[in-house]
């Protein structure tokens, strides 16, 4: 599958101050669980496009490596927090918190006015290590 581009919902506001981006990726541990991760994984990128506070989001989906990316920028932390605690991503993440290999997240501020890019999410996914949901080892 190829990447989703990055998507700006219409009703966002250009940021005023720095933007909170998070990049992710989630490894799963079997095959049989990738089509329905790619579902959810879809069902939650139209979630983050209509949440308060979202300023963009992309999405790449490896399904052959069992292996899908995030790259979001925020208004601000809250408006990421009070996202994730929305469904559809609360019971998915509750679904497939077990179902994964490996999971790591990165925050980082961007004064830039521009998307972020995937060659920066993928650097700073490169230097953070998270084993299951867990904690950062």
């Amino acid at each position: 599958m190829p990447t989703l581009p990055w998507t700006t919902p219409t009703t966002a506001e250009p940021p005023t101050a720095p933007a909170l981006v998070m990049a992710s990726r989630f490894e799963l541990k079997r095959y049989r669980d990738v089509p329905g991760f790619l579902v959810a994984a879809l069902r939650i990128r139209r979630q983050m496009l209509r949440s308060p506070g979202v300023l963009g989001v992309s999405l790449i989906a490896q399904p052959r490596k069992k292996t899908f990316y995030t790259l979001s920028a925020w208004r601000d932390r809250s408006a990421l927090d009070a996202a994730v605690a929305e469904q559809p991503h609360v019971a998915t993440m509750a679904k497939f918190r077990t179902r994964m290999a490996d999971s790591v997240f990165t925050f980082w501020d961007r004064a830039e006015h521009t998307p972020p890019g995937w060659p920066e999410a993928h650097r700073r996914l490169g230097q953070r290590r998270v084993v299951g949901l867990g904690g950062v080892q």
